[in-house]
């Protein structure tokens, strides 16, 4: 297992390391896919690829004001999420920013860090 290192202070969830599929945040493991908002993780069992919904991931969130973007891992590559899901997106002007699991996972301490009111929906390391 890898671990991070939090040398920012700020409130809310925070990866600390990975898992052989997930993540971890504190003592608390994530096995599967993980979704973070600035006042919560939540475990997700992430659908097939083709069948990934924006309002499931925003209603499991339930996130007020609405965040600025959405940090979306692929998995253990960098792959864009389906067409309808970005159309989704844009029909709520919620922009996207894609990345690999690890990297959105290092990248989401960053941006918290800078306390911008964000989510992140990572996709199983495997």
């Amino acid at each position: 297992m890898v671990e991070l290192r939090r040398d920012v202070d700020f409130e809310g969830p925070v990866v600390t390391g990975f898992t052989p599929n997930g993540y971890k945040i504190g003592d608390q493991r994530f096995d599967n896919g993980l979704l973070l908002s600035p006042e919560q993780a939540l475990s997700w069992d992430t659908p097939a690829r083709d069948d990934l919904n924006l309002a499931d991931i925003m209603t499991a969130l339930d996130l007020s004001p609405a965040p600025e973007f959405l940090l979306f891992g692929s998995g253990t590559k960098m792959e864009q999420p389906p067409a309808a899901f970005r159309r989704a997106a844009d029909a709520v002007k919620l922009g996207i920013e894609v990345m690999d699991s690890r990297a959105a996972a290092r990248a989401w301490g960053v941006l918290r860090a800078e306390e911008r009111w964000i989510i992140g929906a990572f996709m199983p390391l495997r």
